[in-house]
């Protein structure tokens, strides 16, 4: 927890300082942590994601996955697989930058107290560069990772346009993605003949998406998305991707505004075959909330600060904090929520309007409990024990916080 403590800078030592940890805690032992104990990222991972599927999801329920890559900008010629590559976060036309890219993923759930889906990370993988394993294959570590750990669920892998490919056709799951509008689709598989040679593995090219746009029959299809119900009109088609996927059977969902009579606003492709278009279109909306899930990292928590160099501390720092973030939402979801969190603020800051906790939200309630937590303790061990052995002791048993938030 000395990750959320700290408000000052997110760095090794940092943490220990804004803590007020350093005169308790070493930095030396803070810094082998990441650099040389024996710990590994995914087991690690996996664990949050169980935690997360047991506590936040209904029993049986299909997993939604949202993935993609984030940038995180370094400096120093030392830096381990530290590259200049496409940074989509960047503000302006220059979309490149130099540091660490990696590809994160993370399970979508619905909290009660919000409108909007959150995305919570659970899975990293660190991109080593031109002709390596690419972001795509990546992505599809991880989700086999994930059909692994979860055998009796369905899971639903939701990307943008840069996530489509061989690598993510994974056994138990299924993709949905953006299409680019010169995507060649092909029919379905045709049914055998009786002609020698080998049989077709696709049909003939139907069109473009534009050329379907003005073919296919549209219908109108109320969908949940982005925290309100929008009202679309859509047209379905199963299709192959074959430069994609092969031939894994697919479909095509076009969608545009109600009124629009030509073309089509948004062209998607997903594995699914047995969803219905306003699911799919929805499943996909879903995935801006990994969007929302790195920009709360880097800019609340502080992921991606660590100054370390050494392939060790690179790998692990950044997933460590993104971790952190879940456990933080994990806890003021299952025990930290009140309806009545957002009152001091609302009064104390007339211009916060905001009627939904905010990951800043509970990680400011998540501070105070541990303050309240920690004077609790040491006042019980007061007579017996000093009072920075009460701080560290805090920080071992995580679990004690059940009964300070009570």
């Amino acid at each position: 927890m000395v990750w959320s403590l700290g408000p000052s800078r997110r760095t090794v030592v940092g943490m220990l300082t804004g803590a007020g940890m350093s005169a308790v805690i070493s930095f030396h032992s803070a810094c082998r942590f990441f650099s040389q104990d024996q710990w590994e990222v995914d087991r690690l991972g996996l664990a949050v994601a169980r935690l997360v599927v047991d506590r936040l999801l209904p029993a049986g329920a299909p997993i939604t996955v949202a993935v993609d890559d984030t940038l995180f900008r370094r400096w120093g010629k030392k830096v381990h697989h530290a590259f200049w590559t496409h940074d989509g976060a960047a503000q302006g036309p220059a979309k490149l930058g130099r540091g660490n890219r990696r590809v994160v993923a993370g399970i979508v759930v619905q909290l009660s107290f919000t409108s909007h889906p959150t995305c919570l990370p659970v899975l990293f993988r660190l991109w080593a560069g031109k002709h390596t394993t690419s972001p795509v294959q990546l992505a599809g570590q991880m989700i086999s990772l994930l059909t692994d750990t979860f055998p009796d669920r369905v899971i639903h892998v939701v990307g943008d346009a840069a996530y489509h490919g061989t690598p993510l056709s994974v056994a138990d799951a299924t993709m949905t993605t953006r299409l680019p509008v010169n995507a060649a689709l092909y029919r379905p598989t045709p049914p055998r003949t009786d002609r020698r040679g080998r049989p077709r593995k696709k049909g003939h090219r139907p069109g473009t998406p534009t050329d379907l746009a003005a073919t296919e029959r549209w219908h109108t299809v109320r969908v949940d998305r982005y925290g309100h119900t929008d009202t679309i009109q859509a047209a379905t088609l199963a299709c192959l991707w074959y430069g994609a996927f092969a031939d894994t059977p697919g479909r095509l969902v076009l969608v545009r505004d109600p009124g629009s009579t030509t073309g089509y606003d948004l062209a998607l492709f997903t594995t699914d075959t047995s969803a219905t278009a306003g699911q799919i279109v929805a499943r996909y909306a879903q995935r801006w909330s990994i969007e929302v899930a790195n920009a709360t990292g880097k800019q609340v928590l502080g992921v991606g600060q660590a100054r370390n160099r050494v392939a060790h501390p690179v790998e692990r720092t950044v997933p460590f904090g993104f971790l952190v973030q879940t456990l933080v939402t994990c806890w003021y979801a299952t025990i930290g929520y009140h309806r009545d969190d957002l009152a001091g603020r609302n009064a104390a800051e007339p211009w916060y309007t905001n009627t939904e906790p905010a990951f800043e939200d509970m990680l400011a309630k998540l501070r105070r409990t541990l303050t309240e937590f920690v004077k609790m303790f040491e006042l019980a061990i007061k007579p017996w024990r000093p009072c920075s052995w009460s701080l560290a002791w805090s920080v071992r048993w995580p679990w004690l916080l059940r009964g300070a938030s009570g």
